[in-house]
């Protein structure tokens, strides 16, 4: 476990006074290593709160530089920041807000090539990608990564949040969490759902989303609360309406169901 330094008691005064955070806690999020897929919408405000809680290394992927219509919701990035790339942006930002943060940038984009080499090197993922590809590209990874998985997604005005872990067996060895494949079993049409750059998307929204990422990954890395495994968080901000729906382990999947593919299948067969 590392210790805490004088000055971070004092950072994160407000969190050790929390009982079910204490110090033991903040010493978790020190040693944590958690990757964030995407330094846009989702991983803006992601970034942020896991860098001002004291998460201690944070690997961010993203292939994209600043532009000017990224900054009505980007909320890492700033005008001067344009034309930079993103992973260097956010980079300047979170050692601008905690400085004790040791930011790993990976100036690229996730692919069934490198996919595993990237999640393998980190405790928890955060899928905060605007494309359904990726998701299922990162969701299946991190199954056979052995890798916890909050991913998200955002519409014009609602989002939704989950909490992955299908990789936990019972006693007997039997798998018991759905995948993310088991919520979605068949993927989109490239196409067949407008992007954020043809239909729009409310920039606090994202914001609001990204932190319920932010906060799933703290309460995952330092152990308290009901995480969102099975379960969907739902936000429609049109109506302000918040529901939570449940959704079970398909046999079907083929991850952790009755018939499971290889990595390598998975690469042949879905991420080629």
């Amino acid at each position: 476990m590392l210790s805490l330094t004088a000055s971070e008691l004092e950072r994160y005064a407000r969190h050790i006074v929390l009982r079910d955070v204490g110090g033991p806690g903040q010493q978790k999020l020190k040693a944590a290593r958690v990757l964030v897929i995407g330094a846009g919408g989702l991983g803006a405000p992601v970034l942020q709160y896991l860098a001002a809680a004291g998460v201690g290394t944070i690997g961010i992927v993203d292939d994209d530089v600043v532009s000017l219509s990224n900054l009505q919701r980007q909320i890492i990035h700033d005008t001067e920041k344009l034309g930079e790339p993103k992973v260097a942006s956010a980079a300047e930002a979170i050692a601008r807000l905690n400085p004790n943060v040791r930011v790993v940038p990976h100036p690229t984009r996730i692919n069934g090539q490198n996919a595993m080499a990237l999640i393998n090197d980190y405790h928890i993922v955060v899928d905060g990608s605007d494309n359904f590809a990726t998701r299922y590209l990162v969701s299946d990874a991190c199954f056979y990564a052995g890798r916890p998985l909050v991913t998200a997604a955002v519409g014009q005005f609602d989002g939704s949040v989950t909490l992955l872990k299908p990789f936990v067996q019972d006693d007997d060895g039997n798998y018991i969490n759905p995948t993310y494949r088991c919520l979605f079993p068949k993927r989109p049409e490239a196409g067949s759902i407008p992007t954020c750059t043809e239909a729009g998307v409310l920039g606090a929204l994202t914001g609001l989303v990204g932190t319920l990422q932010a906060l799933e990954v703290i309460k995952e890395i330092v152990g308290f609360g009901e995480g969102l495994i099975g379960r969907m968080l739902l936000a429609d901000t049109l109506s302000m309406h918040f529901e939570t729906i449940k959704y079970k382990r398909s046999k079907k999947n083929p991850l952790n169901g009755d018939s499971p593919k290889t990595w390598a299948e998975m690469l042949e067969t879905e991420h080629g």
